[in-house]
């Protein structure tokens, strides 16, 4: 063993002993299909604000806690900015947040499945997490997520990679119950019927956490936010620290949320639309899928790797799951193994159910 190798072993901390870095396959496709973004692009607006911004505003450091940004959410969430705080992506604040309601040794509670960044952001902050399995119906286990009386719970709703909402009694319950903090993951709200931002606006102990990289998408500009109570959000922006929204993300955000809102709002209608025309699809060729809220469908699928890589050496990318908790009896596939496929213009779809039939045969 060289001297560089005891010193970083020495330094190593414990908590990153388990941790792998996020390494999803993303070799270039024709079609990708695998990562939820925004398939129609960026807002025109929001471009048109992004290549506008000077070289004299690239040079200078971005506005501290992104006060402009927060005005324009605020109007677009119904809050008052004091109640916004703003990242680099909703993972940004997700960790941040973690890292501001726990203490070393602190119990996270995490939906099995869900948003599989979170127990590693948990790592990552020396909290424990603790997994807890979706009840038979997709519903958060609002016993199972309070027996360890955690510090945070987490609920993303819809839910990835299920695609579920999680029910409001669910999360009221989860409320009213804890002494911690409920962090509500809602990257996919846009796609739903309806959302959980009236927790944040009237509960104390409520985070709202969103993004712009989905129904915005902005997703290669990284901008996430969340709403809660003011003492909640100065926690999170004291655990974030500043300047993490550049000035290019800034300006492309505020014009998609002014200027673009009909733009966004017509994508999501198309993208919904064609989530429902895509899980009649798999239907007909006798794939399970489940009800979806958001920008993707899972389909439960034996062997979904082997299919996933027969796919993506045609040129389509989808991403398999394997042994996924949570996933009804009557549509559970023999190895716990699924595919998410996102939803994209009409044209992507077909390209992507092609490729799926010749990898299946």
């Amino acid at each position: 063993m060289t001297t560089t190798e005891v010193v970083q072993l020495r330094n190593q901390r414990e908590c990153y002993a388990g941790i792998r870095l996020y390494a999803p396959d993303r070799t270039p496709s024709a079609i990708d299909l695998s990562d939820n973004t925004n398939r129609w692009g960026m807002p025109p607006a929001a471009e048109r604000a992004m290549r506008a911004v000077g070289s004299d505003v690239c040079a200078r450091y971005p506005e501290i806690y992104a006060s402009s940004l927060k005005e324009a959410l605020a109007d677009y969430t119904g809050v008052s900015p004091d109640m916004i705080v703003t990242g680099c992506g909703s993972d940004d604040v997700l960790d941040s947040a973690i890292r501001a309601f726990t203490e070393p040794g602190d119990r996270i509670t995490i939906p099995d499945p869900s948003f599989a960044m979170i127990p590693c952001f948990a790592q990552m902050n020396a909290a424990t997490p603790v997994m807890v399995p979706l009840a038979e119906d997709y519903a958060v286990d609002v016993d199972g997520m309070l027996a360890e009386d955690p510090s945070v719970v987490y609920v993303c709703s819809p839910n990835n990679p299920t695609g579920t909402a999680a029910a409001r009694a669910s999360v009221e319950a989860l409320v009213e119950r804890t002494r911690g903090v409920v962090i509500v993951d809602e990257a996919y709200a846009e796609f739903a019927d309806a959302d959980l931002l009236d927790l944040a606006r009237s509960r104390s102990n409520v985070l709202v956490v969103r993004t712009m990289s989905k129904a915005f998408g902005l997703a290669g500009l990284r901008v996430g936010y969340a709403v809660g109570a003011p003492a909640l959000v100065g926690e999170v922006e004291k655990s974030r620290g500043p300047y993490k929204v550049s000035a290019m993300a800034a300006s492309a955000a505020i014009a998609a949320l002014g200027d673009d809102l009909p733009w966004v709002r017509q994508h999501v209608a198309i993208a919904v639309a064609n989530r429902e025309r895509l899980s009649l699809e798999l239907k007909h060729r006798r794939i399970p899928v489940l009800p979806s809220s958001a920008n993707f469908v899972l389909a439960p699928l034996a062997n979904a790797d082997a299919i996933a890589l027969r796919m993506r050496k045609s040129g389509v990318a989808v991403r398999p799951f394997t042994n996924l908790r949570g996933i009804s009896a009557d549509i559970r596939a023999s190895d716990g193994s699924a595919l998410r496929i996102s939803v994209g213009p009409w044209a992507e779809i077909e390209g992507t159910l092609a490729a799926l039939d010749q990898a299946m045969a």
